[in-house]
């Protein structure tokens, strides 16, 4: 018999609705008993409209009281870890909205109550566990595209001056960054779990153009351990809103074209001269059933998880390593220096904090007053 895992939401804003359909996607698996948020009124109108039994607005009594399995958290980023670490103290599973945290040392303190307590907190990167991606990663991984060579990953998206006039955007303390913690993360983490360990990055970042403390556009040129080289732009800045990973292998070039979400329709296949590689073409075209890049896919893929007592996909190391690069993009960035992977260890101080103390100055001479 399979069990029902009983899942609190924690966090009612703008994203509860895509929890709520992940919940639903798993058909049984997952009942959401609880709903927390500061705001009462909130949290008393989203319960009373989804049926959800209880609303609380204090989350340690919610912890104490309710004991749940999962704690599904969409709050602000400044309250992730604090939030991750109380829900598996008292033995919840735990699937974060991005970012997780907001330093290394926050992913280690994170990493260590995974291994005391055996539960995990993963972070919701639900760009990796749409079918299609699966594909894409089978075909790769069994050298069918022959070895990745250059790769070119943006998100080039638009905020305007109402987005940053919430209170906790646009600052280091509770947004925890820019486009590159707050918005290219998905796309950065999608593309790492394709093209695999990084090595080093050189990068720079600005605020352009945005009333704000963090950066509004940051690029990096990265390479990676299998020798392949790329380029990453992350904006806040871009009217015509993108997201594009281009992945070239020795034998095709692979495209993702979308901007929130995809499906196998927003792939895209070019094979290399002379381009008659029909097998190739035929192995691309063998598309599982589809199933797009949803909370959904990731919450079906955590359940099954936790039925196994294994260490679910974005969390533990596997986190690490996305934190681990954006760290390094802000490292280089604010330094002017390139940023091996490795390097960036206790007593460094941008392992305590992504921009080193302090802010930063990075705002445009044309950006300033």
């Amino acid at each position: 018999m399979t069990k029902t895992y009983r899942a609190v939401l924690v966090g009612t804003g703008s994203i509860c609705d895509a929890h709520l359909r992940a919940v639903e996607a798993t058909e049984g698996r997952v009942e959401l008993v609880a709903a927390v948020d500061l705001d009462a009124e909130r949290v008393n109108a989203f319960c009373a409209r989804t049926g959800v039994p209880h609303a609380y607005t204090d989350f340690d009594k919610m912890l104490q009281e309710i004991g749940p399995d999962i704690a599904l958290i969409a709050t602000p980023p400044g309250s992730h870890t604090a939030m991750s670490i109380a829900a598996m103290e008292v033995g919840a599973w735990v699937l974060c909205e991005k970012p997780l945290c907001g330093s290394l040392a926050e992913m280690d303190r994170i990493r260590e109550v995974e291994q005391r307590t055996g539960c995990y907190t993963a972070c919701v990167f639900q760009m990796r566990f749409a079918s299609s991606n699966v594909h894409l990663k089978r075909l790769a991984d069994s050298g069918q595209l022959g070895r990745p060579l250059v790769g070119v990953c943006n998100t080039m998206w638009y905020r305007d001056d109402a987005y940053y006039a919430v209170p906790w955007r646009g600052k280091w303390n509770t947004e925890l960054g820019g486009p590159t913690m707050g918005l290219g993360i998905h796309a950065m983490d999608h593309f790492l779990d394709i093209m695999g360990d990084w090595e080093e990055v050189r990068a720079t970042a600005a605020t352009l153009d945005r009333d704000v403390e963090v950066e509004d556009v940051s690029m990096a040129l990265v390479r990676f351990s299998n020798g392949a080289m790329a380029s990453i732009v992350n904006s806040a800045l871009s009217p015509r809103q993108e997201t594009y990973l281009r992945l070239d292998y020795q034998r095709a070039t692979v495209e993702l074209t979308h901007l929130y979400g995809y499906t196998r329709d927003n792939w895209k296949l070019t094979l290399a001269p002379p381009a008659q590689d029909d097998a190739l073409q035929q192995a691309w075209q063998s598309f599982p059933t589809d199933v797009g890049s949803t909370h959904g896919a990731q919450l079906n893929e955590f359940v099954r998880n936790m039925d196994r007592g294994e260490c679910p996909r974005s969390s533990g190391a596997d986190a690490r390593r996305t934190i681990e690069l954006l760290t390094a993009i802000y490292k280089s960035a604010i330094t002017a220096q390139p940023v091996l992977r490795g390097t960036i260890e206790p007593g460094d101080p941008y392992y305590s904090n992504l921009h080193g103390g302090g802010v930063p100055d990075i705002r445009s001479p044309h950006n300033k007053a």
